[in-house]
């Protein structure tokens, strides 16, 4: 599979997917086996300009369990070399010497491709401020693949923070790679999806709708993907802000309304829009084992990246 550098999810196909989610079957069976020495010797470097836990962490375990080492920097705007104001493209060409993949997070929509333009080692993209997170959104299609059993005819209500949240943009281009899925956007107006999204959907015969209501969509879709209403991209908006939170919650009234076969999914971290107590012992809660699933699809893009090498 030709994959070098991973900056958008427009770069995946139907058919590299299935690739890759055959491969984070397989890691699944190594993770039980306790591991793998495929990339022995490989050196992995995280660089983080933004706070993470998941991400981080999952790529980090994914490099240790493949046999590889990883060499780390989290909150790097403040305690990298960039504080002194060196440009990323110094700091990933520094980098590079030191490794052979970096995954990069960073607070600037682009970030990763320009990163990629310069770096002579694979570039992953841990995120690009509210641009795109396409490692994230491979794991949620992963997902949705193992718990409904099916991508084509999907139909998924994405809700809360769409104007900010990188999660569902890069889920929306992947889910445009499959036959008739419908998206139902359910969002406060001042965080509803951006027009870009909604042209590339439109422009791909995608169907999706805008509603006000979750209560009114529950009963009809195969996953709920809930998200964060984002407090700091909000800025000094702090008006926005609190007219936007608290509008769309996960309770037990919504699971009352969904079917049997449905689930709920979230990137993380959560707030107060998904109500722990009612909501966290449902079979139909899937975000923690949509979290666990970022194990073995990192450690699939890992292994097909660098073991070719």
């Amino acid at each position: 599979m030709p994959l070098q550098h991973i900056v958008e999810a427009q770069q995946f196909d139907r058919d590299v997917m299935a690739q890759i989610f055959s491969v984070a079957r397989e890691m699944e069976q190594v993770v039980k086996r306790y591991g793998s020495n495929i990339l022995s010797r490989r050196v992995m470097a995280t660089l983080f300009y933004e706070p993470s836990t998941r991400t981080r962490l999952s790529f980090e375990s994914a490099m240790l369990r493949l046999g590889g080492d990883v060499i780390t920097t989290e909150s790097a705007q403040e305690f990298s070399s960039a504080a002194k104001g060196e440009t990323l493209e110094d700091t990933i060409r520094i980098i590079a010497g030191y490794a052979d993949v970096i995954v990069l997070r960073h607070f600037e929509s682009g970030a990763s491709k320009r990163a990629a333009a310069v770096s002579p080692v694979p570039i992953i993209s841990a995120g690009d401020g509210p641009g795109q997170h396409p490692t994230q959104a491979l794991l949620d299609v992963y997902t949705i693949e193992r718990e409904i059993g099916h991508l084509d005819g999907i139909r998924i209500a994405m809700v809360g923070d769409l104007a900010n949240g990188r999660t569902v943009r890069s889920l929306c281009y992947l889910l445009a790679k499959y036959e008739s899925p419908q998206i139902f956007f359910v969002a406060p107006e001042v965080v509803r999806m951006r027009d870009d999204i909604k042209e590339y959907l439109t422009r791909h015969q995608i169907s999706w709708t805008e509603v006000s209501d979750l209560a009114q969509v529950a009963p009809q879709v195969d996953v709920i993907y809930q998200t964060r209403i984002q407090r700091e991209r909000f800025g000094d908006r702090v008006g926005d802000y609190e007219q936007a939170r608290g509008r769309f919650i996960i309770d037990r009234g919504t699971l009352e309304r969904m079917r049997d076969d449905a689930i709920v999914m979230h990137p993380l971290p959560r707030v107060d829009e998904i109500v722990a107590d009612e909501v966290d012992d449902d079979p139909r809660a899937a975000y923690f084992r949509q979290a666990h699933n970022g194990l073995y699809v990192r450690m699939a893009l890992l292994r097909l990246i660098l073991e070719g090498d």
